[in-house]
């Protein structure tokens, strides 16, 4: 017999955007139904943000041994153990499992069932012998990697983000191909921790990136000994043994690089098999779910947040659209997803962190030229990263003739913490005077940024005027 549920929201999925919207709802006494037919945590959790992270955290320790001599400390010879390391990068997500337990959101009132969910109508989502009518649903199933349809692929061992870290040897050399935010931060990890790595790119890396801070990332990853190559198009794909041979095509014929792994890091695509959506009314396209600025489907009483709407596909992203559902579905306020207000990040070294509109959109956009002021300022001023041996980077402020910030692109150590101060410039329309004015801590990195937002006013302190001003009140003022 059929079990029939009503809470007041029903989420399907328990990822980044999933477990958001269930944690809010059920503190603010919504009745909660949380459906996920996978590990809960979903692909931050097992197979994204936080196993990438931690085995960059270990390439990282090694690389700071090799070159600890700058520090006055002699290295020593430097040993990995990979299945070690395999180790920590589990070790880490079981500790943040706890938070994302079915244990944990039961406590919290949180009715969570296992298996798959699929709307029957408009307003039933139906899992095994479960019926679930709920006056208001969320989407947050999030998304899969994007396998290329290269010949011999499906064919030859390979591993994506779901099942690169499972490996507890370290591969000779590893092919990426795809060189976007995953391929490249793996591609710089697993060179770190003794791979030879040969990153296969068929357009430009990091495309939505500012090219200029992209090409300091790029040089990096050349001095740590990742091959590079761009403008590639993989042929084929064949296994010989134990070696996988990756064919590229070239105008003069074929030339084929020897792998011991090949990782696919070419893309993602949104999870939306077996949802029902068509019987819902739920409009989607190839990319995802199509909503509207308040995260709303075609149908008014189902929402989608994260991945699967095709928008940034960022962990930050799918926490930002839980919130805008929580305050639109279970408060009736008025909400706007503003894309501008989304930070982009690379986690390499150096890392690289942009929020806003790049130089290039802005002056695309702007009427004249004059509209636009780049500002910048490089690590190599800053006296903390001397201290610490990280001068490579800088930070570019884009500000419109008026001060209004808009847009930041920072490269360099530290980027991806010190993006928030200026996410948040940009989400409250502060403009560049408040970052001018802003007391920071010394010795910090976020002194390069203010040191650029005061750089905007150095034009006008210096022009005759001032000078003339200033030759006045020597004379005048006592």
């Amino acid at each position: 017999m059929t079990e029939l549920i009503r809470p007041d929201i029903c989420i399907i999925g328990a990822g980044a955007g999933g477990l958001s919207v269930a944690r809010a709802a059920a503190a603010l006494g919504a009745a909660t139904v949380l459906i996920e037919k996978g590990k809960m945590g979903g692909e931050c959790l097992h197979s994204g943000c936080v196993p990438s992270k931690a085995l960059m955290a270990a390439a990282a320790r090694a690389h700071a041994l090799r070159n600890s001599a700058r520090f006055g400390i002699k290295p020593g010879r430097t040993s990995i153990d990979f299945a070690a390391v395999n180790k920590h990068v589990h070790d880490v997500i079981a500790a943040v499992a706890r938070n994302d337990s079915r244990e944990r959101f039961t406590a919290l009132g949180v009715r969570v069932i296992e298996g798959t969910a699929r709307f029957t109508d408009e307003a039933t989502v139906a899992v095994d012998d479960v019926a679930i009518k709920a006056r208001r649903f969320v989407v947050a199933t999030g998304s899969s990697p994007l396998v290329p349809a290269i010949p011999g692929l499906l064919d030859t061992p390979h591993l994506t983000n779901e099942n690169v870290f499972d490996l507890t040897e370290c591969p000779r050399h590893l092919v990426v191909i795809g060189a976007g935010v995953v391929g490249l931060e793996l591609a710089q990890a697993f060179r770190r921790l003794g791979a030879d790595v040969t990153v296969l790119e068929a357009q430009a890396p990091l495309a939505g990136f500012d090219p200029e801070c992209v090409a300091l990332v790029l040089k990096a990853l050349e001095r740590d000994g990742v091959t590079l190559r761009t403008g590639v198009e993989v042929a084929k794909i064949s296994r010989t043994f134990a070696k996988i041979n990756v064919l590229l095509a070239k105008a003069d014929g074929i030339e084929t690089i020897e792998a011991s792994h090949v990782l696919v890091a070419t893309g993602r695509r949104p999870n939306l098999e077996d949802l029902g959506l068509e019987a819902a009314g739920v409009r989607y396209e190839p990319h995802g779910i199509v909503v509207d600025e308040t995260m709303s489907t075609s149908n008014k009483r189902i929402y989608a947040v994260g991945d699967v709407t095709g928008g940034p596909r960022f962990t930050h992203a799918a926490n930002y659209h839980a919130g805008l559902v929580v305050r639109h579905a279970l408060f009736r306020l008025p909400v706007r997803m503003d894309l501008r207000r989304i930070p982009a990040v690379l986690y390499t070294d150096p890392e690289l962190a942009h929020v806003g509109m790049t130089e290039d959109d802005a002056r695309a956009r702007a009427r004249r030229s004059s509209a636009v002021r780049t500002l910048r300022w490089p690590y190599l001023e800053n006296d903390r990263a001397q201290a610490e041996r990280t001068t490579s980077g800088h930070i570019k402020v884009i500000t419109d003739a008026r001060g209004a910030i808009l847009g930041v692109t920072i490269v360099g150590a530290r980027a991806t913490e010190n993006i928030a101060a200026w996410t948040l410039a940009i989400s409250q329309k502060l403009k560049i005077r408040a970052m001018a004015e802003l007391v920071v801590p010394y010795p910090t990195y976020s002194e390069i940024g203010k040191s650029a937002a005061i750089s905007y006013f150095q034009r006008r302190l210096t022009s005759p005027r001032v000078r003339r001003i200033m030759a006045w009140l020597r004379r005048f003022g006592g």
